[in-house]
């Protein structure tokens, strides 16, 4: 299941804009994922920073085994580096990992990948729509911050990331989180910062 943030998102604005002409919408789509990117707790410039990391990383893979690049998520906050999916073989994993730390600015890699070759669209299709539900259950919650938090399902597993303003906020994800059908566990990587 691959993760995409905000700011990731301006490079594919940026890339459509550019291949259909539309610089109109590139403004606008710049501006807005700029807009996000300001209002998360990294602020722009630990978002860009993040976001030239996530890149570094997808090109290592992409250049190493195409099936990691494909098989794999990337999440990066503040230079923290989560690695989720389903790889083929113990050893992709391990090179997934290997290459994550090859990059500058990562100050940890935390490895979430599971080796598991039986997996298929069904179980990528329920993990999509356990992410999607958790995404607007965080979105509607006025207590929490949604902007601030990324989510990764792997095989019914909810991985959390990214920064929450106190001990109270994080609860409320974590239990949002729980209360969804098929959901095995949760995991949080999040950091309190309030």
């Amino acid at each position: 299941m691959r993760s995409w943030s905000f700011a990731a998102n301006l490079f594919v604005l940026a890339g459509l804009a550019l291949s259909t002409g539309g610089c109109a919408s590139l403004v606008v789509g710049g501006a807005a994922t700029a807009g996000v990117a300001a209002a998360q707790e990294r602020g722009l410039g630990g978002a860009a920073r993040d976001t030239v990391i996530q890149a570094k990383i997808n090109d290592l893979w992409f250049r190493h085994d195409v099936d990691m690049f494909r098989k794999l998520g990337l999440t990066v906050n503040q230079g923290r580096v989560l690695v989720t999916g389903r790889a083929a073989t113990p050893e992709m994993r391990l090179d997934a990992v290997r290459l994550a730390w090859q990059v500058d600015g990562v100050t940890e890699v935390i490895n979430e990948v599971e080796v598991d070759d039986r997996s298929g669209i069904q179980d990528a299709a329920l993990d999509t729509w356990i992410a999607t539900q958790l995404r607007g259950k965080l979105m509607f919650d006025r207590e929490i911050s949604s902007i601030n938090y990324t989510i990764d399902t792997v095989n019914g597993v909810i991985y959390l990331m990214g920064s929450a303003r106190n001990q109270a906020e994080l609860d409320r994800v974590t239990g949002h989180a729980r209360s969804l059908p098929h959901v095995k566990r949760v995991v949080s990587y999040v950091r309190v910062i309030g």
